[in-house]
């Protein structure tokens, strides 16, 4: 008789005990609801959180957190909405065999595949710290590395489909890194911390510290946020595709194009011209121009390196004229009377092709070095512009408006034989051709945007002049100033360009 009454009290024991069980687990995960391990991991990773400390620490092996296929553990939880994920991290062992890729991560993933999409925040054991993406399912993962040092505190936002890194090193306030992509990740997704070993017969341990996981509230109708610009150089290889950030600053940048040696970037910012490494080392130097203020991002090398042809005020004349200085600076030698933006110079490095604007319109010209007559290319009340040399000198790209939307066209050097080149709905921009000829990149805006616009959602797309398939290379925030002129570099195998970011600084804003 007695067996009745002391199954209940069992039964609530158990029941207590399950309870217990699992708000210990709760406390040892922290804020986050559980962890696993992605893709091969042996042995098994696992992750605890310190009450006492706030810390969490995991320990993980992997072989890798790239390519397109991942192996690291993940301590996570779901999520919807604008999320923001900050810690300090760091790795605890210092000395000894590890290796140098061996990464700890703030990420949003779609799901638990290995191969799933992806954007993380990745700091690595020898200090390289880059944003890393994977934009679906299956594809070679991409980054962008930081030309900086370790940073101490890392913060990684996703706002919309955008996803934003920030760093601190001092403790000063987190600041835009300078890395940013746009990727979709459908909701519910997976927030959270990891760490890679980037060794299969490895094991390494990761902590975050101070860590803050914050639902970020709706932007505002009117952005207030501060101006970002981010000079960066991205890899062509679609296998690869690794940028790195040359320059952040905050203002606004403009106009890359990379010097004939291929050792330093040019750019335009606050009306002066600055060079800088192309591996982002250093800071920017301005170059003189003597006599020459008010310039624009319309500027380039001359095919032997020795000159800079830029577009500037001049004492005594009206807008901004094309002119040529020495490439390392010096005074100005003025080419055209009326105004002038420069674009290409010819192989030969004998003429140079500019635009000028009147009413709306917008045609295309050619002067020589020397000076002298100019030469109309184009002419009409549309837009004609961007003009630039293919490497043999047989062919000039430009963007026109002629058959209604803009769109890419060629036409020989004496304004002949015109020729449409892309076909679709985009609205095509700034087409630069590769210096081994093998390739054209080009801005699309989307439909509804008619003009040359600053700060609009675009893509970067190179077409092939072997088969004429295009393909995106990136998207990013950006249009005019994004890529004005030539910014191949000489090997052909990068390119530089400038995207931008209005940022609060990770305040949650």
């Amino acid at each position: 008789m007695l067996t009745p009454l002391f199954r209940p009290v069992c039964v609530l024991s158990v029941l207590a005990c399950s309870l217990g069980a699992v708000r210990s687990a709760a406390q040892s995960l922290g804020i986050f609801e559980g962890q696993s391990d992605v893709g091969s991991v042996t042995p098994p990773g696992s992750a605890q959180y310190s009450l006492a400390t706030g810390i969490y620490t995991i320990t993980s092996s992997g072989a890798n957190l790239w390519s397109t296929t991942d192996g690291f553990h993940f301590l996570w939880k779901k999520a919807s909405g604008d999320i923001a994920l900050a810690a300090d991290i760091d790795f605890p062992v210092k000395t000894g065999a590890h290796n140098e890729h061996r990464k700890a991560i703030l990420i949003f993933r779609q799901n638990l595949d290995a191969d799933s999409a992806y954007a993380d925040a990745a700091q690595h054991g020898s200090g390289l710290t880059g944003l890393q993406f994977r934009t679906a399912k299956g594809d070679t993962t991409q980054s962008i590395e930081l030309n900086i040092d370790s940073p101490t505190r890392v913060r990684l936002e996703k706002r919309g489909d955008f996803f934003t890194m920030f760093v601190s090193f001092h403790g000063e306030p987190l600041h835009p890194s300078g890395a940013s992509i746009k990727l979709h990740l459908d909701a519910p997704f997976y927030a959270g911390i990891g760490l890679c070993a980037h060794d299969a017969k490895a094991v390494e341990t990761a902590t975050f510290s101070h860590l803050e996981y914050q639902q970020l509230a709706p932007p505002a109708a009117t952005s207030t946020g501060a101006l970002y610009s981010t000079l960066q150089a991205i890899t062509i290889d679609p296998n690869s595709r690794r940028s790195t950030v040359v320059y952040t600053a905050l203002t606004r940048a403009q106009a890359p194009n990379w010097s004939r040696d291929g050792n330093a970037i040019v750019f335009n910012q606050a009306g002066r011209i600055y060079t800088v490494s192309a591996d982002g080392k250093g800071t920017p130097q301005p170059i003189d121009t003597g006599s020459a203020t008010d310039c624009s991002g319309s500027h380039g090398f001359s095919p032997d390196g020795k000159w800079l042809a830029i577009s500037c005020g001049l004492p005594g004349m009206t807008g901004r004229h094309l002119a040529i200085i020495p490439s390392t600076g010096g005074a100005p030698r003025v080419l055209t009377t009326d105004v002038g933006y420069f674009h290409s110079w010819s192989p030969d490095g004998k003429t140079i092709l500019f635009t000028r604007g009147d009413h709306g319109a917008n045609n295309i010209y050619s002067i020589s070095v020397e000076g002298g007559p100019e030469t109309a290319l184009t002419t009409g009340t549309g837009i004609s512009d961007d003009p630039d040399y293919s490497p043999d000198g047989q062919f000039v790209y430009f963007n026109t408006d002629r058959w209604g939307g803009m769109q890419i066209a060629r036409m020989r050097p004496d304004g002949s034989q015109v020729e449409q080149i892309t076909f679709d709905n985009f609205k095509n921009w700034t087409p630069h051709p590769s210096p081994d000829g093998q390739s054209i990149v080009f801005i699309s805006y989307s439909p509804e945007v008619t003009t040359h616009a600053s700060d609009q959602e675009i893509a970067l797309r190179i077409l092939s002049t072997v088969d004429n398939k295009i393909r995106v290379l990136t998207n990013l925030v950006g249009g005019n100033g994004s890529m004005n002129v030539p910014n191949w570099s000489p090997d052909s195998k990068r390119l530089a360009f400038v995207s931008y970011q209005k940022s609060t600084a990770g305040s949650g804003n």
